[in-house]
């Protein structure tokens, strides 16, 4: 049997696990997908982990997308521009192994995006956070791509503080209505709002959303966020990170199944 999981602090909000199991009974393949806590990452307890299950891959989720990247042997190049991994393969040579990162958060991000902005007109695109999902996120809007449809999108980042960032960079505070109004696209890839804590949100001026926003949330549990119920209530689309989350692992798989 094959062996793949996820590791992140905390998971109980994950879905990988049924994602990736469903897809191994359906399709008759001798593999299991578990939910791996880590409450400290290092080399030591990563070792010890896929030592002990014999891990042929697995997927990273908050809040070590980035602080997984030094414990690689290799990154592939999308992954070391966007600055985060989200899947790490891992290849055995008898009892030793390499571990190769990439990113596919930006391509499930993209895919699931484009049906909703296909002929959209100006392109402005607020994203909020900074970890290893925004990073993404933005690397995706910003990059072009081949496929009909897509242009790049002007990006903002915003955090809690500011700080250096390769694209423009606001703060909560300095985030108006009108910078609001004039963002066609805003994307939450912060954890608020996400299960246990569905009652939060970004503090964000809801005011200047209306019915020509797409509001996005990388979250998929719950279904809906509070950000995407506010946003709903003032007329914009709204589209949650479940789609994400599909398109993202068959990506992964690709990877790993190669």
């Amino acid at each position: 049997m094959r062996h793949y999981g996820i590791i992140g602090n905390p998971l109980g909000h994950s879905w990988s696990a049924r994602l990736f199991n469903a897809r191994f009974e359906n399709e008759g393949i001798d593999a299991e997908y578990a939910l791996h806590p880590v409450t400290l990452l290092n080399k030591n307890t990563l070792d010890t982990l896929i030592r002990s299950r014999r891990l042929l891959g697995f997927n990273v989720t908050i809040p070590y997308k980035q602080a997984v990247i030094p414990l690689l042997n290799e990154v592939d190049a999308c992954a070391a521009r966007i600055g985060a991994v989200n899947v790490v393969k891992v290849e055995w040579t008898g009892d030793e192994y390499r571990l190769i990162g990439y990113n596919t958060d930006y391509i499930g991000f993209r895919e699931s995006l484009l049906p909703a902005v296909r002929g959209m007109g100006e392109r402005h695109a607020l994203v909020l956070g900074t970890g290893g999902a925004a990073r993404a996120v933005a690397y995706a809007l910003s990059a072009p791509w081949d496929a009909d449809g897509w242009a790049a999108w002007k990006v903002r980042m915003v955090s809690r503080q500011a700080g250096d960032s390769p694209y423009d960079r606001l703060t909560y505070n300095e985030l108006t209505e009108d910078i609001v109004r004039q963002s066609r696209l805003i994307v939450n890839c912060t954890p608020l709002g996400m299960y246990p804590e569905t009652d939060a949100c970004p503090a964000i001026p809801y005011e200047g959303i209306g019915s020509g926003h797409i509001l996005y949330d990388c979250i998929y549990n719950p279904e809906e966020t509070l950000f995407l119920r506010k946003g709903r209530g003032r007329g914009a689309t709204t589209l949650n990170g479940k789609e994400m989350l599909a398109l993202q692992a068959r990506a992964a798989w690709k990877i790993w199944d190669n």
